[in-house]
């Protein structure tokens, strides 16, 4: 089974009030089908050992469906790999690269705990300002009393997708939140329970999402190629056109 060695050069960063730099640290004998995580529990396993502060960095599930792994790493979202979150990323991929740089997400909205975390408390604002769903309590009605297109329907499923990562952000020039915000409105608007607070909704959250520090569109599109799930920037379209309406009825 092939073995790697690396030179990872890594992003340290004590807290958000400290300065950071990146510090270089060679890695042996990585298996291939290692994730990318594991080879960075190693690294931390062997740091532990010399007495050394490990590399703190986000993760969970290790699934690629929770959105808390992520990271810069030669300058790409998640690395390398489309439609696959950091932690679904395998070593194989770095067969004849010597050297990989790792950074945290860099954005004025997204500030560094430590290291490769950052504070990504600002998508709960954006996600707070929307509110709730006005729903009926009780038991679970029959999934056929509400007709849904399937259009709408599949829609609404592609944009609910988003695990809210944050390489969207990472990967625009202005650290725009747009698509992250737009999948979160799109996969209400398009469903019969969004239909009560849409207009409200898509204003509060646009709202909040400016008020956090994100900049605005800047129409690359990067962030549609750098988001692990696919995520459409149709649903960007879709929530200007929301918004637009909704201020206009103001």
């Amino acid at each position: 089974m092939k073995k790697l060695s690396l030179k990872l050069k890594i992003w340290r960063q004590k807290d958000s009030q400290s300065r950071g730099q990146f510090e270089t640290y060679p890695v042996e004998g990585i298996d291939t089908d290692a994730s990318f995580l594991e080879m960075l529990d190693i690294l931390n396993e062997n740091l532990t050992k010399e007495g050394k502060d490990p590399i703190a960095f986000d993760h969970d599930c290790r699934e690629g469906i929770c959105g808390m792994c992520g990271a810069m790493v030669n300058g790409k979202p998640h690395g390398p790999l489309g439609s696959t979150t950091l932690c679904q990323l395998h070593m194989r991929h770095f067969e004849g690269i010597e050297e990989i740089v790792i950074e945290p997400w860099r954005a004025a909205a997204f500030p560094v705990v430590k290291d490769l975390i950052v504070n990504r408390s600002a998508f709960d604002h954006i996600m707070t300002a929307g509110g709730y769903v006005s729903t009926k309590t009780g038991s679970a009605p029959e999934a056929n009393t509400v007709a849904v297109p399937k259009k709408n329907a599949e829609l609404a499923m592609d944009a609910a997708a988003c695990i809210g990562c944050g390489a969207c952000v990472a990967a625009c020039p202005n650290a725009s939140a747009m698509l992250f915000t737009a999948a979160k409105v799109s996969h209400l608007v398009l469903l019969p329970q969004g239909q009560v607070e849409r207009e409200e909704r898509v204003i509060k959250m646009v709202e909040q999402m400016d008020s956090e520090g994100f900049g605005n569109c800047s129409n690359f599109y990067e962030c549609e190629a750098a988001c692990p799930k696919d995520i459409s920037v149709s649903t960007i379209a879709r929530m200007n056109s929301e918004y637009s309406h909704a201020k206009a009825k103001e």
